[in-house]
């Protein structure tokens, strides 16, 4: 028989460890790293001295060697973790949460000792962001020691944490002009134009960033020569700026399209709520350049909203 004895779910069974590992790997799809976006965050210590200080929180790491699975490990309160100073020369060293089963390597003993640990990996290349190879860790952090430095700062802490499963919330959004119409305002103003293109988006409460695209369709200049400037907004906050820019004799230009992206960082005041999401656009002043922008009513308007979790 070749499926692993179930744990968990028949009465009077007694629980395998690899089976539990396994069921854990297949939970998180295989991933690894963080639980949740501000667990485990590596900080410096509150009083200064040559250490860091890991916050709470929870993680999985995935066992390096084939069919291993995946361990769970939680940190209630502050882990101190000491750094060793530094002489002559400086040094980066790697924070990481590290599993050793002996099952697989070492000679922990696991009714006595922390088989998942805190682990400082010393002198390793300025730019690591890995664990070594067949190494069973999640990298945290990269502490990066200047010479003769006792002392360790914020600004040495390089976050290296990713999150085990990510949340994502994807949603799409359209409409559609009822009539032909011409870029209202004065030129050099922005204007919320196409009227159509506003929407009422709800931000989880999770959520950490919003990349929003935007596209539009049946954008024309009635005698060629325009410049205009589209962007998005979220809220209040505003994002960056696509342009249209025709500059030709040879009459009217049907047929244009815009295409507007921005990923905007979420506050927490916008988290959880619903944003107006809508789209602004400014005409050049410059009186050579001055054909109106129009949009037909044929033109289709796309939105597309995609938050992610990242770690904080």
């Amino acid at each position: 028989m070749t499926l692993v004895r179930p744990t968990f779910i028949t009465h009077g069974t007694c629980p395998q460890a690899r089976a539990s590992r396994l069921l854990l790997g297949g939970l998180v799809h295989g991933g690894q790293g963080i639980a949740g976006a501000t667990d485990l965050k590596v900080s410096p210590l509150q009083r200064p001295a040559c250490g860091v200080r890991v916050a709470d929180g929870s993680a999985i790491v995935r066992g390096s060697r084939p069919w291993q699975g995946a361990y769970g490990q939680v940190n209630i309160g502050d882990a101190l973790i000491d750094i060793e100073p530094t002489g002559p020369f400086a040094r980066t060293d790697l924070l990481v949460l590290r599993v050793e089963d002996p099952e697989y390597e070492g000679d922990l003993d696991p009714a006595r000792d922390d088989i998942v640990y805190f682990h400082v990996i010393q002198d390793v290349p300025p730019e690591t962001a890995e664990v070594p190879e067949g190494m069973s860790a999640i990298p945290l952090a990269r502490i990066s020691l200047p010479r003769d430095t006792s002392t360790i700062t914020a600004d040495m802490i390089k976050d290296l944490r990713q999150l085990a499963n990510a949340r994502h919330h994807h949603r799409v959004y359209t409409a559609w002009p009822t009539t032909r119409q011409r870029l209202p305002g004065e030129p050099g103003t922005w204007t919320d134009w196409p009227g159509e293109a506003a929407w009422d988006v709800e931000l989880p409460a999770w959520a950490s960033r919003a990349t929003i695209t935007v596209t539009i369709s049946g954008l024309s200049a009635e005698d060629g020569s325009m410049l205009a400037r589209l962007r998005t907004t979220l809220g209040e906050a505003k994002g960056k700026t696509t342009a249209i820019d025709i500059n030709t004799e040879r009459g009217p230009a049907p047929d244009l399209f815009a295409a507007l992206a921005h990923t905007y960082s979420l506050s927490p005041g916008q988290r959880g709520r619903t944003q107006r999401l809508a789209v602004q656009t400014h005409q050049d002043a410059d009186i050579d350049r001055g054909s109106g922008l129009y949009i037909s009513r044929y033109a289709a308007i796309t939105a597309i909203v995609d938050c992610t979790e990242t770690p904080e």
